[in-house]
């Protein structure tokens, strides 16, 4: 078996090019005990993916220059060499950017394919969903009255954010790119606000959006949208910073004048709570998410959006306009049938 695959060329300096990219194809070694041959169906394209092209030290080890782009997966099983799964059931797995893979069979999760779209294993149903779930839950704690803004709204991690907290009786104001996002906020996602951070007056559209202060911010960007969101934050705020999209192709600081003193300054006296968080430290909760947001989607309670875009060679492409906030939705790539 061959698998077409796209590899790191090389370490991206600002935004990805096509440079950086190498896609070829290579034989896949046969199965080893416990292992599965895969196709890949769905492949998961998701911010943390920037950072994973970078040595620089982070949570998470980089990709190897010259190794297969990692992502998560939807894929069929071809072949197991493990009674725990069988040719033609449907897993969740790791074998990112490529049409094949070979994969430790523990390492997978079966799902079923009447139970839901199998796309959601990527987005609300999966790391997505239980990232919005997780840190706003457990960090921001929101409470009926309070006030929850979230940056990236529109994003599987931001939508999903703004719909737990009207969940637990909070009020949602979404932050997002472009007239078109904020349309969906209201109209899709049931925000209760939402702000365009492209207006030229964002910052007073954010103060009146939030005239009782922000109890929960939620970060997912940083740059110009925690400025403007700082000094609306109550005392005692609690702030899970979740990811800092707008920095991440940066290869420098940016300008102007140190704000850590600022930044400190806030935490101090206002009490805040800032915790950065990856969801795998709440992974105890995990059944309890698919649960909860299972019940919520059959509900009503929660809806999600997706952005499929047919083929693996449009990758990188695709990647590219996800740090830019191009997508609508969980971005996701079709790689087969």
């Amino acid at each position: 078996m061959k698998t077409t695959r796209i590899v790191l060329a090389s370490r991206p300096t600002g935004t990805p090019a096509d440079e950086n990219f190498r896609t070829e194809t290579v034989e896949l070694e046969s199965p080893p005990p416990g292992s599965a041959l895969l196709q890949t169906l769905y492949l998961s394209l998701d911010p943390y993916m920037r950072g994973r092209m970078s040595d620089a030290p982070s949570y998470a080890p980089p990709v190897e220059v010259g190794a297969t782009m990692v992502g998560a997966t939807v894929s069929r099983v071809l072949e197991s060499t493990d009674p725990a799964l069988s040719s033609g059931d449907i897993v969740l797995g790791y074998g990112g950017w490529q049409t094949h893979s070979v994969e430790r069979v523990r390492h997978l999760r079966k799902l079923d394919p009447a139970a839901a779209p199998l796309t959601t294993a990527l987005g609300v149903l999966g790391m997505p969903g239980f990232t919005a779930y997780s840190g706003l839950l457990t960090i921001g704690q929101p409470k009926a009255g309070e006030t929850v803004v979230v940056a990236a709204a529109t994003g599987p991690v931001g939508a999903t954010v703004g719909q737990i907290a009207k969940i637990n009786g909070a009020r949602a104001v979404g932050i997002a790119g472009g007239p078109r996002k904020v349309e969906l906020l209201r109209e899709h996602f049931g925000f209760d606000a939402a702000i365009d951070h492209r207006a030229p007056d964002f910052a007073e559209q954010l103060a009146a959006a939030t005239p009782d202060g922000i109890d929960v911010y939620f970060e997912n960007v940083g740059g110009a949208v925690l400025d403007a969101v700082l000094p609306r934050l109550n005392k005692f705020a609690r702030i899970p910073v979740c990811g800092l999209v707008s920095q991440y192709n940066d290869s420098e600081l940016p300008p102007g004048p140190d704000r850590m003193g600022l930044l400190m300054g806030l935490i101090l006296r206002k009490s805040l709570t800032l915790r950065g968080f990856i969801q795998t430290e709440f992974l105890d909760q995990f059944d309890r998410f698919q649960a909860d947001m299972a019940g919520w989607i059959d509900a009503g309670r929660v809806a999600y959006l997706e952005d499929v875009v047919d083929g693996l060679d449009h990758t990188v492409e695709a990647f590219r306009g996800l740090l830019t906030g191009k997508n609508l939705g969980k971005l996701v790539i079709k790689v087969a049938d």
